[in-house]
């Protein structure tokens, strides 16, 4: 083999080095941490104040499209609260409760501004510890966490008649 050639096969051979380092993260593949898992449960809360106990699915379904605005016997008026776009609960939310992606999601509330229906929004939190502090605060909230970061400061209400943990919870992946 020839100088030259020699010096080619160097460089070829550098080079493909340097390409499959760039490609692995740093610390090596043990370091890589693992994707954000979706929560496989849902609890539903509400303000400790709501006297509802008890939602069909179908109902609870209604509240958050905005397609039902007041809570049953005088109890005020609903205040959807989500987790921001992008956070696993969020998701897991909108494939069990809205039915929906969440461009799905954007076009509903889209459409329901421009067709005059609804002037609010489900409200936007970053974090479960975020909705809780709302929901406890703010009489018509309901909202949704993972059923571990529930505190008392909130009220987890049934869906269907059936709480997270049951057999048969509607919420759950």
């Amino acid at each position: 083999m020839t100088k030259r050639k020699w010096t080619r096969a160097v460089c070829a051979l550098s080079l493909l080095a340097a390409l499959a380092a760039a490609c692995l993260p740093s610390g090596g593949a043990a370091a890589r941490p693992a994707p954000p898992q979706a929560p496989t449960e849902l609890a539903v809360i509400v303000n400790k104040s709501n006297p509802v106990e008890n939602l069909p699915l179908s109902e609870l379904r209604e509240y958050f499209l905005a397609e039902r605005g007041n809570w049953p016997g005088g109890g005020g008026k609903v205040r959807v609260v989500m987790l921001d776009p992008g956070v696993p609960t969020r998701e897991t939310a909108l494939r069990l409760i809205y039915n929906m992606s969440e461009k799905g999601y954007v076009n509903h509330f889209l459409g329901k501004k421009f067709r005059g229906e609804s002037l609010v929004e489900p409200r936007q939190q970053s974090s479960a510890a975020d909705v809780i502090k709302f929901v406890s605060f703010v009489p018509g909230a309901i909202g949704y966490v993972r059923p571990e970061e529930v505190d008392a400061s909130v009220k987890v209400i049934r869906v269907d008649g059936l709480a997270p943990g049951d057999p048969g919870y509607k919420l759950r992946l």
